[in-house]
């Protein structure tokens, strides 16, 4: 080289890179660019198929529930006497003639028995400790579609395959409250239990705990009422 002459530097060590280079690097921006938009689009896809089979299951438990919970839209089941809240007063024509009333049976009505009932069995005890569970009321063998008894339906209306038994007393039916003067206010549960089974056998006067030993096996569902009464 000749004095004075000033020296060029190769291309490949220049500050700017070669035109292929330039390619590359576009083509590799390109590339991340579409990889990126793919992951997002998998990963949108993955959640996309979580909730699509989260919404199935949560579908498919409802049906479940709806189909075990009741016949008459779900929820447990309840059994009442219409007008009357829980815990609350006897109304005086539903005791017996000695003490006061007229001993009509009173309506009762039930909702929401769970699916799989064949049979229903409504009982009404006295669990007060003098009463020593005195039955008041067995019906037994209550085909599922009934849904009520109305007011005086007691040995009139509840025909078969449904059966009244004998109560405490000694007679078939319902026979209304009588506790003894001066033993405070008695609670009189209405029980009714939802079996599995069309229907159970008993004897002609049973006691609550041999209601009991008998739908233990086959329950369902039971569901229970109280109202009040002393003199």
């Amino acid at each position: 080289m000749k004095t004075g002459e000033i020296s060029k530097q190769p291309s490949f060590i220049t500050k700017e890179p070669f035109p292929f280079y330039q390619k590359i690097l576009k083509c590799m921006k390109r590339q991340r660019k579409r990889l990126s938009y793919m992951k997002k689009r998998k990963i949108k896809s993955v959640f996309k198929g979580m909730w699509l089979k989260t919404l199935l299951f949560s579908l498919l438990l409802g049906l479940n529930l709806l189909n075990t919970n009741g016949l008459a839209g779900g929820g447990k089941m309840k059994i009442y006497v219409p007008g009357i809240p829980d815990k609350g007063k006897f109304p005086l024509k539903y005791v017996m003639r000695p003490a006061g009333g007229e001993n009509i049976s009173p309506p009762i009505k039930w909702e929401n028995i769970p699916g799989g009932t064949k049979s229903l069995v409504l009982v009404c005890v006295d669990i007060h400790p003098i009463a020593r569970n005195w039955i008041h009321w067995v019906v037994i063998n209550i085909p599922p579609e009934v849904s009520e008894f109305k007011e005086g339906d007691s040995l009139r209306n509840i025909k078969a395959p449904a059966l009244e038994l004998k109560n405490s007393y000694g007679f078939k039916g319902y026979g209304g409250p009588q506790p003894p003067p001066g033993t405070g206010d008695h609670p009189y549960i209405f029980k009714l239990f939802a079996l599995r089974v069309p229907e159970i056998k008993l004897s002609s006067q049973p006691s609550y705990e041999e209601i009991l030993k008998a739908v233990r096996p086959h329950l369902l569902e039971e569901a229970e009422f109280t109202l009040y009464f002393g003199r």
